[in-house]
Protein backbone atom coordinates (compact mmCIF):
# COMPACT_ATOMS: atom_id res chain seq x y z
CA UNK A 1 0.00 0.00 0.00
CA UNK A 2 0.83 3.59 -0.17
CA UNK A 3 2.72 5.75 -2.78
CA UNK A 4 5.61 4.00 -2.97
CA UNK A 5 9.42 3.66 -1.84
CA UNK A 6 10.10 6.78 -0.19
CA UNK A 7 12.66 9.07 -2.04
CA UNK A 8 15.65 10.94 -0.91
CA UNK A 9 14.97 14.59 -0.11
CA UNK A 10 17.60 17.44 0.12
CA UNK A 11 18.18 17.95 3.23
CA UNK A 12 18.72 21.56 3.35
CA UNK A 13 15.48 22.80 2.43
CA UNK A 14 13.68 24.20 5.37
CA UNK A 15 9.31 23.63 5.53
CA UNK A 16 7.40 25.67 8.04
CA UNK A 17 5.06 22.45 8.22
CA UNK A 18 8.10 20.37 9.21
CA UNK A 19 9.27 19.21 5.68
CA UNK A 20 8.88 16.01 4.12
CA UNK A 21 6.94 12.88 5.83
CA UNK A 22 6.91 14.20 9.72
CA UNK A 23 5.31 12.65 12.36
CA UNK A 24 6.35 14.24 15.56
CA UNK A 25 5.99 12.62 18.71
CA UNK A 26 4.38 15.14 20.29
CA UNK A 27 1.32 16.15 17.68
CA UNK A 28 -1.53 15.28 19.83
CA UNK A 29 -0.48 17.92 22.67
CA UNK A 30 0.74 20.34 20.00
CA UNK A 31 -3.12 20.18 19.01
CA UNK A 32 -4.77 20.27 22.73
CA UNK A 33 -2.34 23.37 23.15
CA UNK A 34 -2.92 24.99 19.39
CA UNK A 35 -6.89 24.46 20.21
CA UNK A 36 -7.25 26.06 23.56
CA UNK A 37 -5.30 28.80 22.67
CA UNK A 38 -8.38 29.09 19.57
CA UNK A 39 -10.87 28.42 21.83
CA UNK A 40 -9.70 31.29 23.92
CA UNK A 41 -8.94 33.90 21.70
CA UNK A 42 -12.56 33.07 20.29
CA UNK A 43 -14.70 33.73 23.96
CA UNK A 44 -12.41 36.38 24.34
CA UNK A 45 -13.91 37.97 21.14
CA UNK A 46 -17.07 36.40 22.09
CA UNK A 47 -17.61 38.29 25.12
CA UNK A 48 -16.10 41.60 23.62
CA UNK A 49 -18.78 41.33 21.16
CA UNK A 50 -21.63 40.72 23.61
CA UNK A 51 -20.59 44.15 25.86
CA UNK A 52 -20.49 46.20 22.64
CA UNK A 53 -23.18 45.23 20.73
CA UNK A 54 -26.35 47.36 20.83
CA UNK A 55 -29.43 47.89 18.36
CA UNK A 56 -30.74 51.19 17.85
CA UNK A 57 -33.73 49.79 16.47
CA UNK A 58 -35.49 46.94 18.66
CA UNK A 59 -36.39 43.55 16.95
CA UNK A 60 -40.09 43.07 17.21
CA UNK A 61 -39.86 39.37 18.15
CA UNK A 62 -36.98 37.28 19.84
CA UNK A 63 -33.77 36.75 18.44
CA UNK A 64 -30.60 34.79 19.81
CA UNK A 65 -28.32 37.52 20.62
CA UNK A 66 -30.91 39.20 23.08
CA UNK A 67 -29.46 35.95 25.42
CA UNK A 68 -26.46 37.46 25.82
CA UNK A 69 -26.30 40.90 24.33
CA UNK A 70 -25.75 43.90 27.72
CA UNK A 71 -28.21 45.87 26.26
CA UNK A 72 -30.40 42.74 26.70
CA UNK A 73 -29.77 41.85 30.20
CA UNK A 74 -29.71 45.04 31.50
CA UNK A 75 -33.59 46.05 30.37
CA UNK A 76 -34.24 42.27 31.88
CA UNK A 77 -33.16 43.57 35.01
CA UNK A 78 -35.12 46.51 35.14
Amino acid sequence: MGGGARYPFPKHVWSPAGGWWTRPANWASNTAITMTGILAIAYGVWSVSAERETRHVLPDRPIPSMLWAKQFREQRKE
